[in-house]
């Protein structure tokens, strides 16, 4: 674990230990619909009112918010462009429908899981909360990443690929953000270029979008769970399975889709191209992978075991991390070593061809040049400076 940081406590415990005087509690009666309950809890559920268990330090007043221009859109909320207090520009998400009384009980709880596990959470490499509105919209409020999705930024560049030392970096801070969650017990699920974002000078990579995200347990969770290019094959099921039906799965499905996104860094490429999601999924299940062609064999190696068909098999993601950071620094002295190389041969050349040297002097013979000639009034302004 990253110095510094501590382990984020369970979102079921930080939802039960909430003082009674610090809950929204009965302040925010909301309507619900019981159409459609998330994993974790019971169908027999049916409360005509759904109760918050939201610490109240880590909610915003939407007045405090306000509206700009829309940056993104999802099936189940709309992300805008914002300011916090008229200062801090922001990202906001809005959940739909955007009428807060509208939405479903099923939603609902997947907000307050979101806030409370983007409330205990804190690592350069996940993108930082700053509040959250549940009246009258259902909204959380994140720092605003100005170098908008690594999705789009990959885009931007194609069909050229990007630079290999910028990929390698990219999946580092995706990595070292991954170790954090995972040492606190958090599985991400989604993990996927969209669902990443960069800083204003896109040298860095932020994870956000924790919708799909939850604690890891040791019994079963919901099945499919994720997108289905980059889901893990042990998520996905060939039969029909029924409604709620969970699988055994572990936090090693966030190190099968790291390894799809850390490909598409290095081709940036589509994984599966012209291929359905559908059949994606299934073809992973039967262990087939992307192209491994033209990578640098240590990037495949690493890339074969954390896509492994056996979850075992694949790597920590505190593994990786230290794998990334050797090819990183391998990189780096790999070019240091080409620079004094050449700066070696044009000396070499410059002393076996002393001609040739009036050709890297020239520059400096016009600078000396100037000089000369600036040189009387320079002493003409000095003793005109009083002593």
């Amino acid at each position: 674990m990253p110095r510094g940081y501590q382990r984020a406590p369970s979102i079921e415990e930080a939802a039960t230990e909430i003082p009674a005087e610090k809950k929204l509690h009965p302040n925010f009666p909301f309507l619900i619909s019981s159409n459609g309950l998330d994993d974790g809890y019971s169908d027999l559920d049916h409360d005509d009112q759904f109760e918050f268990s939201i610490d109240t330090d880590v909610l915003v007043d939407a007045k405090e918010v306000s509206i700009e221009e829309l940056i993104g859109e999802g099936s189940s909320s709309k992300v805008y462009k914002g300011l916090f207090r008229k200062v801090q520009p922001v990202s906001v998400r809005i959940f739909l429908p955007e009428g807060a009384s509208a939405v479903s009980i099923e939603q609902k709880r997947k907000f307050q899981r979101e806030v409370l596990l983007l409330s205990k959470i804190q690592h350069e490499n996940i993108v930082q909360f700053v509040g959250a509105c549940i009246h009258p919209k259902l909204m959380i409020v994140t720092e605003l990443m100005e170098g908008n999705t690594l999705h789009k930024f990959m885009l931007s560049v194609r069909p050229n690929p990007l630079d290999l030392k910028l990929s390698i970096s990219f999946a580092l801070d995706i990595a070292r953000g991954m170790e954090f969650l995972n040492a606190n017990g958090i599985i991400h699920r989604d993990l996927k270029p969209s669902n990443m974002l960069l800083t204003r000078d896109q040298k860095h990579v932020k994870l956000a979008d924790f919708g799909l995200a939850r604690e890891e347990t040791k019994g079963f969770m919901t099945c499919e769970a994720g997108t289905y290019r980059w889901m893990a094959p042990e998520i996905f099921s060939h039969e029909a399975l029924q409604v709620g039906e969970k699988k055994l799965y572990d936090h090693k499905v966030d190190v099968y889709s790291f390894a799809i996104v850390f490909w598409e860094l290095l081709t940036n490429k589509i994984p599966f191209k012209g291929k359905n999601n559908i059949f994606v999924a299934y073809a992973a299940s039967k262990n087939q992978r992307p192209s491994l062609d033209n990578l640098p064999a240590e990037v495949g190696s690493l890339l074969e075991a954390c896509w492994a068909a056996d979850p075992k098999a694949r790597p920590e993601f505190k593994e990786i991390t230290v794998s990334l950071e050797k090819l990183l620094r391998s990189l780096c002295s790999d070019d240091d070593a080409e620079d004094q190389t050449i700066s070696l041969v044009q000396e070499r050349v410059v002393y076996d061809f002393p001609k040739l040297k009036m050709k890297t002097t020239t520059k400096k013979k016009k600078k000396n040049k100037v000089m000369n000639v600036m040189a009387p009034f320079l002493k003409i302004f000095r003793d005109c400076i009083p002593k």
